[in-house]
């Protein structure tokens, strides 16, 4: 298999580059992720669809990875209770290695094709739950290991991944295969790969939870008030939707804990 992701880089001698040069090139290729993305918009739509539904059920969305992939995963899982007021364990994140492979790179986490499965009976995953293995070069093995147990045990699963014909691909009901091209350093799939995977990894979370009745016309009404920000935020929403003055909306904010709380006293008056 030719991996796109090892390809050589389109630009030479970056160490002779200026300053601009380097951030105009890097640009350059970041403007043709989102179209790559836009391609993949069916497949995306396929495994959400499937998301939603489980979900629905009571089932629960996995993410698991190694590296950057692993991150990006887990940041979006982390971002989903906050935003849309749902359980930590509805959204969750793995990464090869652990917790501590977060901050910092364990060695050969990823090369374990048994350890994914092994991560994952500690949350005692059904056939409920969706499974989505992300890789940028699809064929990680603790990836690969995770997904194939995983559908032994009839376990939907999904992927993301940046290669064609890669074999991460067999392994997923719904695959979304993202060929973003060769990086601008060669083989850095932080880079572009991981501007793909985050993108369309926030396309899947915020389109389950915008189905599962977690946002109200194109507000977070469920979202946590963990900072002053947010609280601001949510007093500007009650305002907004019901006119009432300041001093109330804030009142019935500080009271209910949510949005969505305050405005359903509200108008239940």
């Amino acid at each position: 298999m030719t991996r796109t992701t090892e390809k050589d880089s389109h630009y030479r001698h970056l160490e002779k580059m200026s300053v601009h040069e380097i951030l105009t090139s890097i640009n350059r290729e970041d403007q043709t992720v989102a179209l790559r993305v836009q391609a993949c918009i069916p497949a995306i739509e396929k495994l959400t669809e499937a998301i939603t539904l489980r979900m629905l059920d009571g089932g629960r969305l996995f993410y698991f990875g190694s590296g950057t992939s692993g991150r990006l995963g887990i940041v979006d899982a982390s971002e989903c209770p906050p935003t849309f007021g749902v359980d930590h364990n509805k959204v969750i994140g793995i990464i090869a290695g652990g917790d501590s492979a977060i901050r910092k790179a364990r060695e050969f986490a990823e090369d374990d094709p048994e350890q994914a499965w092994k991560d994952l009976q500690a949350y005692d995953i059904s056939e409920k739950d969706t499974l989505i293995g992300i890789a940028a070069s699809g064929t990680t093995p603790y990836v690969l290991g995770g997904l194939k147990r995983a559908r032994e045990n009839n376990v939907l699963t999904g992927c993301i991944t940046c290669n064609t014909d890669a074999p991460i691909i067999s392994l997923a009901d719904h695959p979304i295969v993202c060929e973003v091209g060769p990086e601008f350093v060669t083989g850095s799939t932080r880079m572009k790969a991981g501007t793909a995977q985050k993108l369309i990894l926030n396309m899947i979370s915020t389109a389950v939870m915008i189905r599962l009745g977690r946002v109200e016309d194109n507000k977070m009404v469920d979202m946590m008030l963990t900072n002053q920000k947010l609280v601001e935020r949510g007093v500007r929403m009650i305002m907004e939707k019901t006119g009432c003055p300041r001093e109330i909306a804030s009142e019935l904010l500080e009271k209910h804990g949510s949005v969505r709380k305050a405005l359903i006293t509200f108008y239940s008056k």
